[in-house]
């Protein structure tokens, strides 16, 4: 019987000498490439010469939501929306499901089945639960009943507001807020236009963090001591409590998306 053997996807690269045929090499997969800070000192990027291509990991070496997953949808489930209620409140307790089977007098498997939202329990079985939890029952339907909303906005119809650099010819669109949501971070998204009239570059410095795509234009821009050269489609994301800002303009009108969060706590 013959033995196979499985070996890795190879890719050929030509070797410079003529006639030789190839060098077989493993071809990595990459994921995208860090952007280059410039060294003000010469104008060439710090890295250059020791990283020519630096290569973030693949999305695997980053956990997290699955951003195409319908969970969203589940949530108006009532089913659902009672058994995270359930299994929240019991694991704020610090409870296991078999010490709150023992505390109802219901079975693991039903407790299962409410906590996954596969069953419909009954008033009386919502009773029993709250009073074991030590919660009322109306709490077991505050994530089905909770308003869930979206801003829309039409091209050009966002909000001018007044913010530091405003004066220095800086156009501030604000796209949206959710500041009166309950949750404990906020949002705000921005339009910002650099044009003739922004001769002169503060720099920022706030709480949160900040994430720069930038749409049209060119322009150098400062984090820290470090200036990064960024065009239509570039992105920065960064710690907004370093100073930050447009440091040179390269090709104006200058627009670019900035996404700005932070705690509430620190409002």
């Amino acid at each position: 019987m013959t033995k196979r053997v499985v070996t890795p996807a190879v890719r050929t690269v030509p070797t410079p000498t003529a006639g030789r045929g190839g060098q077989t090499v493993i071809a990595p997969t990459l994921g995208p490439r860090y952007a280059d800070p410039i060294d003000p000192d010469d104008g060439e990027g710090l890295f250059s010469d020791a990283f020519p291509t630096r290569e973030l990991p693949p999305a695997s070496a980053f956990p997290g939501q699955d951003p195409h997953a319908l969970g969203g949808a589940r949530d108006n489930i009532l089913e659902v929306a009672i058994g995270r209620e359930v299994r929240s409140f019991r694991n704020k307790l610090g409870i296991t499901v078999a010490d709150l089977a023992a505390a109802t007098g219901l079975s693991l498997g039903m407790l299962s089945k409410i906590e996954n939202g596969v069953t419909s329990p009954s008033l009386t079985t919502l009773q029993t639960l709250s009073r074991a939890l030590g919660v009322p029952v109306t709490a077991f339907f505050r994530r089905f009943e909770e308003r869930r909303e979206a801003v829309f906005v039409k091209a050009g119809e966002g909000l001018l507001i007044e913010r530091r650099g405003t004066r220095a010819g800086h156009q501030y669109r604000l796209l949206g807020h959710n500041a009166g949501n309950t949750g404990r971070v906020v949002v705000e998204p921005y339009v910002i236009t650099l044009t003739e009239e922004s001769d002169v570059f503060p720099l920022f410095q706030h709480s949160g963090l900040e994430f720069i795509y930038m749409l049209e234009g060119e322009v150098v821009y400062r984090h820290a001591d470090k200036l990064y050269h960024l065009t239509p489609g570039d992105s920065l994301f960064f710690d907004a409590d370093a100073p930050h800002g447009p440091d040179e303009m390269r090709q104006l009108p200058i627009r670019f998306l900035s996404i700005i969060s932070y705690a509430k706590d620190e409002v």
